[in-house]
């Protein structure tokens, strides 16, 4: 019992996602066979992600439950073009007051901060990213969802799926963001063409995660055995032993998204029949791999990358809506839907200023080189892509000013600070010419 108590506690998050998955492959079992008609399938998915939701947050499912409702209540009641605007506001300062009030709780009264409610924002971040997805497709007209709303049973026909989609069991806890309307089709198609059985590539990722999970524990283990001492440990020690703590926090994440793709992959999405991907794998929804995105030797690079489904829904909503500063102001969004904290400012502002200074110092640096120093180049961008990415790790998962001083103390910090110095010379230099 003492293993699996402290498997329950290290790994809750994982936890939950693996007791999804049987009712996930009988979901998909049902759908094949023709035992749910495409109602029950909504229903399924549905009422799945509301007793999720009650189990693992109890009072405050209330958070995504009510975020539900008035989203309805919009798309019924107001005009497809203002849809947008309205759930935009009211979502963002529904999230924006529970981040504020778990900060006010910690910092200010000192008091510890139930699991459930971490658990309950976190899903509700992930809920803002389908609600604003749905309101810009109603915005721009790529969905129509409009009924005669004097007949019950029609309007019944059209949020049931809505609600499927906001609720479901597969993405209330974490998972790559997909459109409403893949999803409506994804629905629609397991019962009429059903894709491949995904056990192999469901076993394939829980392997995946067990591995990951594996060199978190030995990285834990080393930062243990060894842990940094300001006075007697040298500088390329506390750089060597900041960065594996940095990897520490990202493998986390890596392994969310891995099992999150599974889960998914278990009630048969991230099939295109149409897909580049090979279609046997179910790739079409993921939100990044371990080495494609590590391997990224410039920060524009693994920007891209990182939480790809999250990168993509940040694009649209933000970026290519800002028409001043539109990098800036994408980051600066991010900051406000991650939740306000002092770390997330220095990261989030760090991340971007880098990324700029990335594509400068690409722009200037790269059409000089020969082949040689190309690969040489490559290499350094690596180094410096890893060591600035951990500042931004620290930053953020610290959330206070302790991971700053870290960050300060190892001279980790040095990286981004030499890379924003370039971009201001470089940025001098071209105002000059």
């Amino acid at each position: 019992m003492g293993s699996i108590s402290w498997l329950w506690e290290q790994h809750r998050f994982l936890m939950y996602q693996c007791f999804l998955f049987p009712f996930a492959f009988l979901f998909y079992f049902l759908s094949k066979q023709g035992y749910l008609s495409l109602t029950h399938r909504y229903l399924f998915v549905s009422v799945g992600g509301c007793v999720l939701a009650v189990v693992t947050m109890g009072i405050y499912s209330l958070l995504l439950f009510t975020s539900t409702l008035v989203f309805i209540l919009l798309v019924l009641s107001v005009d497809p073009s203002c849809v947008h605007i309205w759930a935009f506001g009211i979502q963002m300062l529904w999230q924006t007051f529970w981040h504020l009030l778990i900060q006010y709780r910690e910092y200010y009264l000192h008091e510890p901060v139930s699991i459930r409610l971490f658990l309950a924002v976190s899903s509700l971040m992930l809920l803002t990213q389908r609600i604003t997805s749905v309101s810009m497709d109603l915005q721009e007209k790529r969905i129509m969802l409009t009924c005669n709303t004097s007949s019950r049973r029609q309007t019944c026909v059209m949020i049931l799926p809505l609600i499927s989609y906001t609720l479901s069991f597969t993405t209330l806890l974490g998972g790559p963001l997909c459109s409403y309307s893949r999803f409506v089709l994804l629905m629609e198609g397991i019962g009429l063409s059903s894709p491949p059985s995904p056990l192999a590539v469901v076993f394939l990722k829980l392997i995946q995660v067990l591995l990951l999970q594996w060199a978190r524990w030995c990285l834990i283990y080393f930062l243990k055995r060894n842990m940094y001492d300001p006075v007697n440990s040298g500088v390329l020690y506390g750089i060597l032993w900041t960065w594996c703590l940095a990897l520490v926090f990202r493998i986390q994440y890596y392994s969310h998204w891995r099992i999150s793709e599974g889960l998914n992959n278990a009630v048969g999405f991230g099939f295109w029949e149409y897909s580049l991907a090979d279609s046997s794998e179910l790739s079409g929804l993921s939100d990044g791999d371990f080495w494609t995105t590590e391997s990224s030797s410039r920060m524009s690079e693994y920007a891209r990358q990182w939480n790809f489904t999250t990168a993509l829904w940040l694009r649209r909503l933000v970026y290519i809506r800002c028409k001043h500063f539109p990098l800036f102001m994408c980051f600066g969004f991010s900051l406000w839907w991650h939740g306000l904290h002092v770390g997330h400012f220095v990261g989030f502002f760090t991340w971007a200023a880098t990324v700029k200074a990335d594509y400068r110092i690409h722009k200037h640096l790269w059409p000089e080189f020969s082949l040689t120093w190309r690969k040489i180049y490559i290499f350094l961008g690596w180094i410096n892509t890893q060591m600035i990415v951990t500042c931004i790790a620290i930053a953020v998962e610290f959330r206070n000013m302790s991971g700053l001083r870290l960050l300060w103390g190892t001279y980790v910090g040095l990286f981004p600070f030499a890379n924003i110095i370039l971009l201001f010379i470089l940025l001098k230099l071209e105002r000059r010419c």
